[in-house]
């Protein structure tokens, strides 16, 4: 049967992976999430989740959680990851995808949002994908 989605492979699997990175985060009680679409912005990247915490405590929880489920549950393989130690600015690279965890002065200082303002918002929860760890 032909795949229905408006989505090429590729970009329905990245914006999987963005939507349950957002989900955790959120499950997490991360704070301003916020998915952006930079297909057209970019060609290295496709989607970049951008998530506050309030601690340092918090920012490692969610960093491991989304590691957690993205590996186990969806298979995807983190690339890289940055700023761990620090916690200011947590970056997970999981290749199309760039989650960015932020204390909320980082957050502020460096406006990614505001940075990548062309780039499109994508709803969360999405309506084609209200829960992304489901088949």
């Amino acid at each position: 049967m032909a795949k229905t989605s408006a989505f090429p492979e590729t970009t329905d699997r990245a914006l999987r992976t963005a939507l349950a990175a957002a989900q955790v985060a959120r499950d997490n009680r991360g704070e301003d999430i916020l998915i952006l679409d930079i297909r057209r912005l970019s060609s290295e990247f496709d989607y970049f989740v951008l998530v506050t915490g309030t601690s340092r405590r918090q920012l490692h929880a969610i960093s491991e959680q989304i590691d957690d489920v993205l590996e186990n549950q969806l298979g995807d393989q983190r690339l890289g990851i940055e700023g761990y130690q620090q916690s200011r600015w947590i970056l997970l690279d999981y290749g199309d995808v760039v989650i960015h965890l932020f204390d909320p002065e980082t957050r502020q200082y460096y406006a990614l949002e505001e940075l990548w303002d062309d780039a499109p918002r994508v709803p969360f929860p999405h309506p084609d994908y209200p829960d992304p760890l489901a088949g």
